[in-house]
């Protein structure tokens, strides 16, 4: 792979103080390195060295790729009738999972992997460079783990999550399902996963449950994640802390204490705030603004599922988290970057410094604001991940 030299940035956001100005280490009039598919320098346009190839940004903004740090992507079906029901104003519960959960296990292989791709694919043109996926759709152990395989062909970045809701078919006995869970489930699905969730929450597990599985996939080398006080308070976030999980997904519904806590082991646990859902099931934002003047780490991402947030665009959450959840567009565009790939731990993307994977993505705008002060507006010009254009 030969190198390349992008000239002409108007505006590049590093997220790396030393290199520029703030928290988002901006340069102004830069450019930009990429060789072997890492960043190999960056700087003045000025003092820029000789590459194989250029690329003239022509004025416009650059910035890290994004890093969404959760979805749920393996699935088949949708949910349009039970959206078009909350949006006639039927209330959102952990329950219409188990649509998804039939869908799902009655697709083939093939379907399903073309659907993966095809949403990654979509994220990818909105400027998403890295992309969590969990399974959690299938419930049995046979389809949990052909989900995880299916994700890992698109992904480093899989997530074991058997313990989305009960599956159907335990209604009727939750505790063998978590046995299911810890056990013979999590030994088929372990070999494909990095990392282990649980929704913890009304309606799905309870904190001893959600401890059980948390724990279990610790023991096989599963790193904890959890869905934490999405509709009401609970114990989702203070176990995660516990737990020393490396994010608590959603947190919406936060006691003082947990917002303590999650200052406490802001290097540690990442607090990733999910604005689609709350967009998608009409409910109250979480309030980014508290956590962040506390000192939690924030990440931002799309949740993209096909239940309760339907989205695949990054930029359409940063303008949410602007306008709804007292973001700055400077904290909003670093959570849906560097906080990501902290939610990943990670520190080899969302940032633009030498040593870092070359993943970049060029705006039809002069500054990254944009992608709050243009919402809904396609202002992804272009996209490079790995070094390569992508998009």
């Amino acid at each position: 792979m030969g190198s390349t030299v992008i000239t002409g940035i108007g505006s590049l956001v590093t997220n790396d103080p030393s290199i520029g100005d703030g928290p988002l280490g901006l340069l102004s009039d830069a450019a930009v390195v990429v060789a072997d598919g890492r960043i190999a320098w960056v700087g003045p346009a000025a003092s820029a060295p000789a590459a194989d190839e250029g690329f003239d940004a022509g004025g416009r903004a650059v910035i890290p790729g994004f890093v969404d740090s959760h979805s749920h992507l393996v699935f088949a079906g949708d949910r349009t009738a039970e959206f078009n029901a909350r949006m006639s104003g039927a209330a959102y519960t952990a329950g219409g999972i188990r649509t998804t959960v039939a869908a799902t296990r009655a697709a083939s292989d093939a379907a399903l992997d073309a659907n993966v791709a095809r949403y990654f694919a979509e994220a990818l043109r909105q400027g998403t460079t890295v992309l969590e996926c969990k399974s959690g759709y299938g419930l049995t152990v046979e389809d949990e783990a052909r989900a995880l395989r299916i994700a890992g062909r698109h992904t480093d970045e899989t997530t074991y999550l058997g313990a989305h809701v009960v599956s159907p078919d335990y209604a009727d006995d939750p505790a063998a399902y978590v046995d299911l869970v810890t056990g013979p489930m999590l030994d088929a699905c372990a070999p494909y996963a990095r990392w282990v969730d649980v929704f913890c929450e009304r309606g799905a597990f309870d904190g001893d449950q959600a401890r059980a599985v948390l724990t279990a996939g610790a023991k096989r080398g599963l790193v904890p994640r959890i869905h934490a006080n999405q509709l009401t308070e609970g114990p989702g976030v203070q176990l995660a802390v516990e737990l020393g999980a490396a994010s608590a997904d959603h947190c919406t519904h936060l006691s003082d204490a947990d917002v303590a806590a999650l200052a406490a082991a802001s290097g540690t646990t990442v607090a990733t705030l999910l604005p689609g859902a709350e967009f998608s099931t009409r409910a109250a934002y979480p309030d980014a603004r508290r956590l962040l003047d506390a000192g939690a780490t924030v990440a931002l991402s799309t949740d993209c599922n096909p239940g309760s947030s339907f989205t695949s665009s990054v930029p359409f959450c940063i303008a949410v988290a602007v306008r709804e959840m007292g973001m700055t567009p400077d904290e909003a565009l670093w959570s849906a970057t560097a906080g990501g790939a902290a939610a990943l731990r990670r520190t080899d993307v969302g940032r633009v410094a030498v040593g870092a994977r070359a993943d970049l993505a060029l705006l039809d705008a002069p500054s990254h604001v944009h992608l709050a002060y243009r919402p809904g507006v396609p202002l992804v010009a272009a996209v490079w991940r790995g070094g390569e254009r992508a998009a």
